[in-house]
């Protein structure tokens, strides 16, 4: 628990510095003098750089070991924080980010196959939840704390300040972080040659259940995401007339029901297996259902309980895209898991740097008009359903081919032959 907690407080960290736009969006157009498109490039800069580096990182964690790529991660996304807080320019804050988002990327894989090498394979349904849900105490302190010291003492001392946690966690990692437990080492895989990159990532491609868990994770996350870590402030406040404070509450709620429910979803899946499918799917209807009520709502404004409503069900979207990855992890072998992770947690961040690009294109076509930039939502949830509806069936028998074949071993015992004195099997 102690290694694996310092795992995951380099990812709290990593949240905090991901999810810090997303309180500071209206700040940041004044500082740097951009509208939503500009805006918006922040954040899709960002995680473009995240969602290109899953495969590399995943490829990474499989033949360095996740104390490296951490200890890589916390330097660089460190790095970023900083210089983002010093910077003046809009070329150089979109620097600082990009290159945030390449040390964030090496976290959460990383923090996956730390856990798998900790814990029982049993439990990794409920720890890879835990480690969503502490990764969602960082929104929490960037929604709650970072954007009151935005406010109080400033852009720069505020992400200055935020960024010695980097160091706080780097520290902790060079520390106390080991790979595997004494006596737990994984056994030696042959020596890569030509091809071998190739050859892991078409394997792990192959698996229909490493493509159902991308699509899972590309149908579910994104809803969320877009509103957490950018459009959700400007969304409350200009189009729905809430009070900043109101706004940031809504933002907290969100973050807290994504705890909930993740202790929730972990619990389920881990004792339920076949119920993974159904709690996907049931989130992604729920998640439609209330952005359809929202952006269809006849008055100008919708009501307070209505948008309540709809930031708890947005909470349930993360937990629901941690499914994906109970998708992946059964369908490939152990030396494959970090690759194949990589590619489940590319769906959900596509999902979110095309949204995030599409809302603010759309408002600055529609001269600010919410209503229809967020119905880009729907064409990718309907995009990504059709995907998991076709891949279902062929990734569960899969599944179950690769249970059934665990499950039959032949063992050759020898004993004596009485007859003729020797051995037999």
């Amino acid at each position: 628990m102690v290694v694996w907690g310092v795992g995951v407080t380099v990812y709290f960290v990593a949240i905090i510095f991901r999810t810090s736009l997303g309180v500071a969006g209206i700040d940041a157009a004044d500082r740097f003098h951009v509208g939503a498109s500009e805006l918006s490039a922040f954040s899709i800069l960002q995680l473009l750089v995240y969602a290109g580096m899953q495969i590399p990182v995943g490829l990474m964690v499989d033949r360095m070991g996740t104390r490296k790529v951490l200890a890589l991660g916390a330097v660089l996304f460190t790095t970023g924080q900083l210089g983002f807080a010093f910077a003046h320019s809009y070329g150089a804050a979109l620097a600082c980010r990009a290159l945030l988002g390449c040390g964030d990327a090496m976290t959460f894989i990383s923090v996956l196959r730390l856990g798998a090498r900790w814990f029982p394979a049993r439990r990794g349904p409920m720890i890879a939840q835990v480690a969503a849900l502490i990764g969602m105490g960082g929104n929490l302190v960037s929604t709650v704390v970072l954007s009151r010291l935005l406010h109080d003492i400033g852009w720069t001392p505020a992400f200055a300040g935020s960024a010695a946690a980097g160091l706080v966690a780097l520290a902790l990692l060079l520390f106390f972080l080991k790979d595997h437990p004494e006596g737990y080492e994984p056994a030696p895989g042959p020596r890569p040659g030509k091809g071998a990159v190739r050859g892991q990532l078409v394997g792990a491609w192959r698996e229909p259940g490493t493509r159902l868990g991308l699509w899972t994770h590309f149908t579910t996350q994104f809803p969320a995401m877009v509103f957490l870590l950018l459009w959700g402030m400007p969304f409350l406040v200009e189009a729905q007339g809430l009070a900043r404070g109101t706004a940031g509450t809504l933002l907290t709620l969100v973050v807290l029901s994504n705890m909930g429910v993740g202790l929730v979803y972990g619990q389920v899946v881990a004792r339920h297996h076949e119920a993974r499918l159904p709690l996907a799917l049931g989130t992604l209807a729920a998640t439609a259902l209330l952005w359809a009520a929202v952006l269809g709502w006849p008055g100008a404004h919708a009501p307070l309980w209505l948008l309540v409503t709809l930031c708890v069900v947005l909470g349930a979207c993360g937990p629901a895209s941690m499914i994906g990855f109970d998708f992946g992890r059964p369908a490939n072998p152990p030396e494959r898991q970090g690759t194949a992770s990589g590619i489940v947690n590319m769906g959900g961040f596509l999902a979110t740097i095309t949204t995030l690009l599409a809302v603010g294109v759309l408002l600055d076509a529609t001269g600010g008009s919410y209503r229809i930039a967020f119905c880009s939502v729907f064409v990718l949830q309907a995009l990504g359903l059709t995907r998991i509806l076709l891949l279902r069936g062929p990734a569960l028998r899969r599944e179950r081919e690769r249970i059934v074949a665990s499950r039959v071993t032949t063992v050759h015992v020898p004993v004596r032959d009485n007859k003729g004195g020797g051995l037999r099997a």
